[in-house]
């Protein structure tokens, strides 16, 4: 069987005779150049990836070297010399010759090799905001022979860190340590840590990497709630409903035999009294589970402070809940967040990025009692510029019988409790007044 390629294909139909004015002629001027075209991008697909592959592994790791002020250079030397040689300029031709030779020189100090072995190590990967965050980059030298001083740099976030390796000795060992400021609640990427090799000018910038990249996490400033302050929570048992049921630990009541009840359940002493069968009945009881809406909508915070203090506020309750092991939800307009192990959640929180969203706390608070129907307590964590009409449509969405509390943060008020019809309103200014205002409403 012969193997047949698109080129030969596009030959086999130029030969075919033209049938004039049959609709789909194989000539047709619009058929002939639609076929030439694809046969064309069939035929230079193969090629296009090689010559990318060979970009990709030659040229590019050699032209990457050159800084922009290098190309600048490189660029000024080229006019400058066909600008001078027709004409005779010879200031022009002398300075497109210094240029290019600034340029020849700049490749000296690029070349030769550097055999480093390169540790970052840092202390802890996640931290709060406030806690001190330490690393430490540890350099051998692990070739045979002594290596010049060098730098090598480390990129923590948008910033770059500088260390200057002196002159190493082989097997050497140079250790700098670093402290990373953790003012603001951020996923901040460290690393990866490379060696530079560059020019005075910084024409030309060689760098190589030693490392991979490590995420930093500065979660959110929590609090304790421990103590009567964490008493919004319902005890193991879990609260009783009005639903009825053959099994749970709640007794309710006793009933007359139906075929088909647990004999289990019989009630043998009020049935030797009443001389027929008797089983117990019991009240469907709900397990303390706690969902907690945080609306990410800044047009609803005062400040960035107060968004700040809503995470804080979220994480503290979210952190106490899986203290205690209870169920957890937590939903922000964004979906919700991870809330198997403290760890999890507090990297969520981290990530959270506030913005101005169509979607409000007042929808969240629907969503909400959507996603997680058989919440026992629901809180709303909001800012100060949702208004109580807004905190009273968000209740009403909450099933009857659940608990709901709203934390309103708002910069310079005194913590205060207050009630909107069934829903208890906790309004604070600073995240350590969050156990007060807890207490007074466990009272």
């Amino acid at each position: 069987m012969s193997s047949s390629t698109p080129l030969t294909r596009l030959a086999e139909r130029l030969k075919r005779p033209f049938s004039g004015g049959g609709k789909g002629s194989v000539l047709h001027p619009a058929a002939l150049w639609s076929e030439a075209v694809s046969t064309a991008g069939l035929a230079l697909a193969p090629a296009g990836s090689a010559v990318r592959g060979l970009w990709l592994k030659y040229a590019w790791p050699v032209l990457s070297v050159v800084s922009v002020l290098g190309w600048s250079v490189l660029a000024a030397s080229i006019l400058l010399w066909s600008v001078g040689a027709p004409y005779g300029w010879q200031e022009a031709k002398a300075a497109a010759v210094a240029a290019f030779v600034l340029f020849v020189l700049a490749i000296g100090f690029i070349l030769g090799r550097s055999s480093y072995g390169v540790m970052l190590d840092l202390a802890r990967t996640r931290v709060a905001v406030g806690d001190s965050a330490v690393g430490s980059i540890a350099v051998s030298n692990t070739s045979t022979r002594p290596l010049l001083p060098a730098a090598l740099e480390l990129p923590v976030g948008a910033a770059t860190a500088v260390f200057h390796l002196p002159r190493m000795k082989p097997q050497q060992v140079h250790e700098d340590l670093f402290t990373i400021p953790t003012a603001r609640r951020a996923v901040i990427v460290v690393g990866p840590v490379r060696s530079v090799r560059a020019d005075p000018l910084h024409l030309l910038r060689r760098q190589v990497l030693w490392t991979e990249p490590e995420d930093l996490y500065v979660h959110p400033r929590t609090v304790a709630l421990a103590g009567s302050a964490a008493g919004f929570i319902r005890d193991l048992e879990g609260m009783p409903t009005t639903e009825l049921s053959s099994a749970d630990v709640s007794f309710h009541a006793l009933r007359d035999y139906v075929p088909g009840d647990d004999r289990r359940h019989i009630h043998w002493k009020t049935t030797a009294r009443t001389n027929k069968l008797m089983v117990r009945q019991f009240e469907e009881t709900r397990r303390a589970h706690l969902a907690i809406s945080l609306s990410i909508n800044t047009d609803e915070y005062g400040s960035e402070q107060e968004f700040e203090m809503a995470i804080s506020a979220a994480a503290s309750i979210g952190r106490q809940a899986i203290r205690e092991q209870r169920e957890l939800d937590v939903l922000t307009q964004n979906g919700p967040l991870r809330c198997e192990t403290g760890r999890n959640m507090l990297d969520d929180m981290t990530r959270i990025v506030g913005a101005p969203l169509r979607k409000t706390a007042v929808d969240l608070a629907r969503t909400l009692a959507d996603t997680v129907p058989n919440a026992s307590v629901v809180f709303f964590v909001v800012g100060s510029r949702v208004t109580p009409a807004q905190l009273r449509s968000a209740a009403a969405s909450v099933a009857p019988g659940v608990r709901s509390l709203a934390v309103r943060l708002q910069t310079g008020a005194a913590p205060a409790r207050a009630n909107i019809a069934d829903l208890t309103v906790l309004t604070l200014s600073d995240l350590s007044d969050l156990a007060v205002v807890l207490r007074k409403a466990a009272a």
